[in-house]
């Protein structure tokens, strides 16, 4: 039996909220009360207007593939340390890019690795999504004879695995799309800035100008990242950005990161020295998928959204062994100790360290 304890279920902890909790495939948000939320802001001096709505949001060590979630075998149903490695790595980058004179974010306070205190942003619809490398998706469609990627067109004669002339930007829909002609109505479909700017409200944004500017926030977040991991021979491949706007302390709109940024969820990054050598090795969760690809009995299940029920049933079915999810477990913490510069240790129980912390340092656990 495994030693390790994983934060695999992250929407019951005894978090006093005013409402339900918000649960995705990987975080789960607590809203706080109003009176919470004034509290805290007061004791612990936030730099937000006052009136600002709080939330407590916990990562979990889940791990996802293929929009489904996969599970260990000894109860093993998350990734040990996955959670505070993502966390850790973004809170790393939005630092840097606050240092940088970029956008800020929506964290307010870290109480814990597994946990950030975040404040309500009206997001964005859009999945801002930067490419510098021809791979994954991309290629497989461009083999197919795609040339035309979100409205830019590439050149032919490009092989796997090719960096590109510039970074791309290549958005995709967050969320359902619906009343717009040219969009279908589900969930990531890729579409052109020329969908965006001809329907700014559909997808939330106050302005044109704030179109271009997330695209500057994208493309210089991502030169941010790709130099600092160009300094750890690791290579910036592609990434997934979001924005969303929040009122600033003097009452302006202003636009900024949410969700996480440069993470091996959200990112692909490669080994360098391996790349030059002319192998892929991954340091980001598209190891996990290749791997998912190469063991279940029919990869196709995978690969075909058309078969979305048999990969639903597939994922509850497939126990991995403990040894896969502990080999994820070193891709994840160890990319992330070399990032943020020291090694990152293990909470031996996660759950019940950030019970303590929000009940002792915060005030947050109701005793009901």
């Amino acid at each position: 039996m495994t030693s390790y304890k994983v934060l695999d279920v992250n929407d019951d902890l005894p978090i006093r909220t005013k409402g339900p909790v918000h649960s995705g495939k990987v975080r789960s948000v607590y809203w706080l009360t109003d009176e919470d939320s004034a509290r805290l802001i007061s004791e612990k001096g936030y730099q937000v207007p006052k009136g600002t709505e709080l939330a407590i949001m916990v990562i979990s060590d889940r791990i996802s593939a293929f929009d489904c979630i996969w599970q260990g075998e000894n109860g093993l149903n998350g990734v040990p340390g996955k959670g505070m490695a993502l966390n850790t790595v973004a809170s790393h980058w939005f630092k840097l890019f606050d240092q940088a004179g970029l956008a800020g974010n929506h964290i307010v306070d870290i109480p814990h690795p597994y946990v950030w205190i975040v404040r309500k942003a009206s997001t964005v619809k859009v999945e801002a999504i930067a490419r510098q490398y021809i791979t994954g998706s991309m290629w497989r469609d461009y083999t197919k004879g795609v040339r035309n990627f979100c409205g830019l067109e590439l050149p032919e004669g490009l092989t796997a695995n090719q960096k590109l002339d510039e970074v791309l930007i290549t958005p995709s829909t967050k969320g359902i799309i619906t009343g717009v002609a040219d969009i279908p109505a589900v969930d990531d479909v890729n579409i052109t800035r020329d969908n965006i700017t001809n329907n700014l409200t559909v997808f939330n944004f106050k302005s044109e100008d704030d179109v271009a500017q997330y695209e500057k926030l994208l493309v210089e977040g991502f030169n941010l990242i790709s130099a600092e991991l160009a300094k750890l021979d690791q290579i910036f491949v592609d990434t997934k950005f979001e924005f969303g706007y929040v009122e600033d302390i003097d009452g302006t709109d202003k636009l900024i990161y949410i969700d996480e940024v440069g993470t091996p969820d959200s990112s692909r990054i490669w080994d360098g020295a391996a790349y030059r050598d002319g192998k892929i090795v991954e340091n980001s969760k598209e190891g996990f998928r290749q791997l998912l690809i190469s063991n279940v009995p029919d990869s196709d299940v995978l690969l075909n959204k058309d078969r979305m029920p048999e990969r639903e049933q597939l994922a509850k079915d497939y126990i991995l062994p403990e040894s896969v999810m502990l080999a994820v477990s070193e891709t994840y913490v160890g990319i992330a100790s070399k990032i943020v510069g020291y090694d990152i240790a293990i909470p031996a129980d996660p759950r019940a360290e950030v019970i303590t912390i929000l009940d002792q340092q915060y005030g947050l656990v109701s005793k009901a």
